[in-house]
């Protein structure tokens, strides 16, 4: 039962299931009709349908797939129309592929769509290519494909009709899985070390950040599918609930007291700083652990890692404040705090239920578009070379272009692999295409190895049978996370399933080549057109992050006055500051792997990382200690310390939009710096926190207004 257990907390297993179940359908409704003509259009159907699903309310998916349909149905007419006027259909690649790409400026859901259709349309001309029969309707093949998607939407829309809460428990989990990785990641930077490598160990932080970001949007989106217009909510409360209390977590991770060197310099002697690494560590091991169960079902419990660690910090903080040094001295306050928040983590990592008096409203906001027109206007902001993704669609379309011309010169038979092949290489960034051209080549390789081996081995057409339903879940089994596996299942699928209608012995050497073809002209469009070193607006990202800050310092602050309340305006503010700094992560990530010699945004990209990162750090700082102030004289300088920080950020994010010149530090800003370091030590704790962040984010200004300049020179 155990085993059973962990085989069905598997995510690709659902995927995997569907497929064997739509694949072993197609076979036997082919083998009943005897007729295996029928049997190549279907199985692609299906594997578009399936690449196309998206994770969606079964109410949902059913509109989905309705439009997933309707845009299969255009492509594959279009194709079969033009496929005869190489002139009109070079034309109509290049605008289609365009379009396509620029369709899923609306939303993911339609950015899956949209890729699956471009893949459904090169499937038609590969099927109209290669085994189309003779005198055949021209909606024959169009209608095969078509039926084929049809056939395995409607079984993934009665999947998700019975196992309504598995896909956001799986979405849940893969959060707290993040959120594990995370924490083990913020536990390097406090080991005690003399020379600690804050900068590395800073930059693969902000890596994990970024997908703990992602999995944090992932996990809204299957929720507010799941939330709109069900009358009994209370299934998806505890959902609700732990989604919430994951961004908490989040927050109090984010944060930081106080600078980690300063710390590490401080406390080298004591075992302090260890301490605290060893109780991230033990909530990052709770954190995969609540994935884990969240798989399976089971209830979580916390065995007392935690807690024991937990006690160990205390024990080594109150040791520390009997032993008389300068350190404690100096810094005792920002170790209180950080113990605070680790203690506040601690419960939340164990408790993981967002409070009731924290949780006012329960509505999500939906990121998708409300009407078609701003589906259009989101579109029309994409429209321009600053855009990636107009980038992209321009490249992918010249890309295919080119491919096709290729293929007519050089094998006008069988040659539309070299489209597929580009198709799927071609990629929004050079990193990630010279990586998918590497695992689509070596993957096509080995694939066709082990097929020619099978076809020598099993020439019954049954065992092929067989071995081409084993070829497509193994495929959908690991596309995401072991390509290189998926490709070789895929052409082992591609000469199994064609050797049922010819000889599959003769499309080994055609599709090797034409794989390696397809791959290198995907690659010299990603270096010859409009390649993102050139076109990058680090300067405009950087404008994005610090205006999404500036409003989360002023949400932050009015819940000083009012008390902590998560509701939906704070809960917006936070996430699109987060998300604008996991932005910023990305873009590092992507321009570190640029070719060599045209890295010319690489020091100005991780000095921006640097910066936004310290920003983020110690407003989550102020976000995770947030209660309300008791009536001070001195609330009204933090009131305008908190203005001034926040009037800063939107200035310098405005002069970066403009390329104009960055403000100046001001005899303000050296007052308020004065003003909040002069801060009576002694004062009400949550006070004395504010202004200590306060100050830290005063003293990131020239840094940020430095970094500004050199953007804008």
């Amino acid at each position: 039962m155990y085993r059973l257990q962990n085989l069905a907390a598997l995510e690709r297993l659902a995927d995997s299931l569907r497929v064997l179940v739509a694949l072993t359908g197609v076979i036997f409704y082919t083998g009943l009709r005897d007729n295996p003509h029928e049997l190549i259009p279907l199985v692609l159907g299906v594997i578009a349908s399936a690449i196309a699903e998206t994770d969606d309310s079964w109410r949902k998916r059913t509109t989905a797939l309705l439009v997933t349909l309707a845009c299969f149905s255009l492509a594959a007419l279009t194709v079969e129309g033009l496929f005869e006027m190489p002139w009109l259909f070079g034309l109509a690649l290049f605008a289609g592929c365009f379009v396509l790409v620029m369709m899923g400026a609306v939303s993911g859901r339609y950015a899956t769509i949209a890729n699956a259709t471009l893949l459904l349309a090169v499937y038609t001309m590969i099927g109209v290519d290669q085994h189309a029969m003779p005198d055949a309707p021209f909606w024959r093949e169009p209608m095969l494909l078509v039926a084929g998607a049809a056939w395995y939407g409607l079984l993934a829309l009665l999947w998700n009709a019975i196992f309504v809460h598995r896909p956001v428990r799986h979405a849940l989990a893969r959060l707290y899985d993040a959120l594990g990785a995370y924490l083990d990641g913020k536990a390097r930077l406090f080991e005690p070390v003399r020379e600690p490598d804050i900068a590395g160990k800073r930059m693969a932080l902000a890596q994990i950040n970024a997908r703990v970001v992602a999995a944090l949007n992932d996990t809204r989106l299957a929720l507010i599918d799941r939330l709109e217009g069900r009358r009994s909510r209370s299934a998806m409360d505890e959902n609700l609930r732990l989604y919430l209390a994951a961004q908490d977590i989040h927050e109090r991770a984010s944060s930081s007291h106080y600078p980690y060197q300063a710390l590490t310099r401080a406390f080298f002697h004591s075992d302090l700083m260890f301490r605290c690494e060893r109780l991230l560590r033990r909530m990052g091991d709770a954190c995969r652990r609540r994935g884990g169960a969240l798989r399976v079902g089971d209830t979580f419990t916390d065995a007392g890692p935690v807690e024991e660690a937990l006690e160990d910090l205390e024990a080594a903080v109150a040791h520390q404040q009997r032993v008389p040094s300068t350190s404690m001295a100096d810094l005792g306050y920002a170790v209180t705090e950080l113990r605070d928040n680790l203690n506040g983590l601690a419960a939340q990592v164990t408790a993981a239920q967002a409070s009731a008096d924290a949780w006012p409203d329960r509505v999500l906001q939906n990121p998708g578009p409300t009407s078609l027109a701003e589906s259009g206007r989101r579109i029309a902001v994409q429209l321009t070379p600053a855009s990636a993704r107009f980038r992209h669609g321009l490249r992918l379309g010249l890309a295919m272009l080119a491919g096709y011309v290729v293929l007519k010169l050089v094998h006008p038979e069988q040659g539309y692999w070299i489209l597929l092949t580009t198709m799927l290489v071609c990629q929004p960034n050079y990193g990630a295409t010279r990586l998918r051209f590497a695992q689509r080549v070596g993957g096509t390789a080995i694939g066709l190895v082990v097929g020619w081996a099978l076809l020598r081995l099993f020439p019954a057409p049954e065992i092929q049978l067989l071995l081409t339903v084993a070829a497509g879940v193994l495929f959908f089994a690991t596309r995401f996370r072991r390509y290189l596996v998926a490709a070789a299942a895929i052409s082992v699928l591609v000469l199994l399933a064609f050797n049922q209608v010819g000889n599959g012995f003769d499309l080994i050497v055609p599709r090797l080549v034409d794989t390696v073809i397809g791959g290198a002209i995907a690659a010299a469009a990603m270096l010859l057109v409009l390649p993102d070193w050139r076109e990058r607006e680090l300067h405009q990202l950087l404008a994005d992050t610090l205006s999404a800050h500036s409003r989360y310092l002023r949400a932050i602050f009015a819940q000083y006055r009012s008390g902590k309340r998560d509701d939906l305006d704070y809960r917006i503010a936070r996430r699109d500051a987060h998300n604008a700094d996991a932005a910023v992560s990305t873009h590092v990530a992507i321009a570190l792997r640029d070719p060599r010699g045209v890295r010319s945004d690489s020091r100005e990209a991780l000095a921006v990382l640097t910066c936004a990162q310290t920003l983020i750090g110690h407003l989550s700082t102020l976000g995770a200690h947030r209660a309300v102030l008791a009536e001070h004289a001195g609330n009204t300088l933090l009131a305008q310390a908190v203005d001034y920080v926040a009037d800063s950020l939107e200035e310098a994010g405005y002069a970066l939009i403009r390329s104009e010149p960055m403000p100046v530090d001001s005899d303000r800003e050296a007052d308020l710096r004065r003003a909040l370091k002069a801060w009576p030590a002694d004062d009400e704790p949550t006070r004395r926190l504010i202004a200590t962040q306060l100050k830290l984010l005063i003293d990131t200004l020239p840094e940020l207004r430095r970094i500004g300049q050199m953007l804008t020179a």
